[in-house]
Formats: C-alpha cells, structure tokens, sequence
C-alpha cells in the first residue's frame, strides 16, 4: 500500500513553478490536481557558484531542475583528474540516476558552474507522484529516455570521433553553454587538455 509522504510547507515562487510547468507543457502537459501536489513537493534553492549538490559518497536524494544557472556532474579519477560527464542548464534536469534509485552512494560530484536557481524533489515524493498520477509518470519516463539517449550518443562519440567531432557534437548539443563555459571544463567533457583544444579550435578556424 502506497502512503503518501508528508507534504513540504515550502515557500515555491509562482514563477519557478511556471518555468517548470512550461517545462512539461512541451512534454505531456499536467492537469490541474497534478499541478497542486507538485506544488507541495518541491523545494525552492538558490545555489552559489562551485557549490555541490553531490559529492562521492553521498546518498543521491533529490531530481533537480534548473531555471537559471549552469551545473556539471563529474568524476575524479585515482590521479585526481577531473573528468566532465555531462552538463544541465536552463530547462533542463540533473541527478545521478544510479545512486537516485538504487540507494547507493554516489560515484559522481554535481557542482554549480554558476550561480543558479534551482527546483528539487526527493525520491519519496517522486515515487508517490508516480504511483498516484500517470501523466507525471510518464513524464519522467521521457526525461529517463531522453538522457539514456544523451548518454548512448556520447559513448559513441566517444569511441568512434575524433576530437574535432566530438567537439563539434558538443557545440550542437550545447550551442548555449559553448560561450558560458571555460576552456577546462569543456576540455575535460571532450577528453583532452585544454592546450589541446585550442589547437583544435585553431585548426577548425583554418577551415572556415
């Protein structure tokens, strides 16, 4: 039997809240019941810049949706090199599904790139909104598909590109981060050193 957890007394701006219900308008719009117990489950967080809403060995508790603001979620190798695996900005979301739903601690770090603003929901509550309302169900079904296939795309890249490729992939699949992000961290995203980038970029402006 499904128990309903507690609902949050939390302060949410109208605004935030449209953001994210615009979001699911492009998805499977919510109906109105749905709009309300969302509305009491979610929790409203302002995040400075190189703030971690996850760090390894953490618990991975909450969804996070982003209407303002720039995170990475990274891994850091036994050398203690940075490796970028995947960035979420405006309309967008970030978790580390694997420790979300299993319950393990996380392998992963989430750092804000910038300063940002951010929606959260944690598991309980995600949980009981799916047992309790389809259209919510299914919209998370799609953001589930939506980054297995981000991800399936990037290991492809990732064996069979060469760096101007992926580089190139990187600026279609994030033409409004390309400007926002500095050099290293797009460097870690591609695998490579920044002096390494650069002669990249230089090589592609050669062509142009």
């Amino acid at each position: 039997m499904n128990t309903a957890p507690d609902k949050k007394n939390n302060s949410v701006t109208e605004s935030s809240l449209n953001s994210l219900f615009q979001y699911f308008n492009g998805l499977l719009p919510l109906k109105e019941k749905e709009r309300e117990e969302l509305r009491t489950r979610v929790k409203e967080r302002k995040i400075r810049r190189k703030h971690y809403l996850l760090q390894h060995d953490d618990l991975c508790k909450h969804y996070t949706f982003i209407i303002t603001g720039c995170f990475r979620m990274f891994s850091v190798d036994q050398k203690g090199t940075e490796h970028n695996l995947q960035f979420a900005a405006e309309n967008d979301w970030i978790t580390d599904m694997g420790s979300f739903y299993s319950g393990k601690p996380s392998q992963l770090y989430i750092e804000a790139i910038e300063p940002s603003h951010i929606l959260q929901i944690e598991k309980g509550d995600l949980l009981f909104l799916y047992s309790h309302f389809s259209r919510v169900n299914r919209n998370f079904r799609v953001i589930i598909e939506i980054k297995f296939v981000e991800l399936q795309n990037r290991l492809l890249q990732n064996i069979s590109s060469t760096v101007e490729e992926r580089y190139i992939y990187f600026l279609e699949h994030y033409p409004h981060l390309s400007h926002r992000l500095p050099s290293t961290q797009i460097a870690s995203y591609l695998g490579v050193t920044p002096e390494f980038l650069s002669k990249v970029r230089k090589g592609m402006a050669s062509k142009a």
